[in-house]
């Protein structure tokens, strides 16, 4: 079953991922509950998450600030393919570095490989999700969505979440 000490352990090690990640000043606005589909509006990447931690984790943001960012960690425009592939491997890096920092408190979380998701869409399937926006000093805000599926005796009964149109 996902446990309190787990969901704190994925939140905070969220938000230790976002500031070790992003070389920028970030305020992290406070997190709150959706339970409801949640509704994209522009671009994001969707990582799923495995282990004592399931569920996915959608970063989302409008595609300027995406841009900005990469202006600010690379020192180059990214436009595109290129734009997009950054999205994907900004989602990896930060997902990646949740996973490393919550092992050391006892969660095993395992990742899958990033799906960047464009365009007006629609987030549901879960029954409950955090959410957590933060602001990048200079380029934007963003919102985490970390849609975390219980399971009870190695049974999940949150479907993982999808995406429609």
């Amino acid at each position: 079953m996902v446990t309190s000490k787990v969901v704190t352990n994925t939140l905070n090690g969220t938000i230790y991922s976002i500031k070790n990640v992003i070389p920028l000043p970030v305020s992290i606005k406070k997190p709150h509950m959706l339970d409801r589909p949640y509704e994209q509006q522009n671009v994001g990447v969707m990582i799923g998450m495995t282990g004592d931690s399931r569920g996915q984790i959608l970063i989302d943001g409008e595609k300027e600030a995406f841009r900005k960012l990469g202006l600010c960690m690379f020192g180059i425009e990214l436009e595109d393919d290129m734009l997009l592939s950054f999205i994907g491997e900004l989602g990896n890096m930060i997902a990646g570095s949740l996973a490393a920092s919550i092992s050391k408190s006892g969660v095993e979380l395992d990742i899958t490989p990033p799906a960047v998701i464009s365009g007006k869409k629609a987030l549901f399937g879960f029954t409950k999700a955090i959410l957590l926006p933060f602001v990048v000093e200079t380029v934007g805000e963003f919102t985490i969505l970390l849609a975390l599926q219980g399971h009870e005796g190695g049974k999940t009964y949150d479907p993982p979440a999808q995406v429609m149109r």
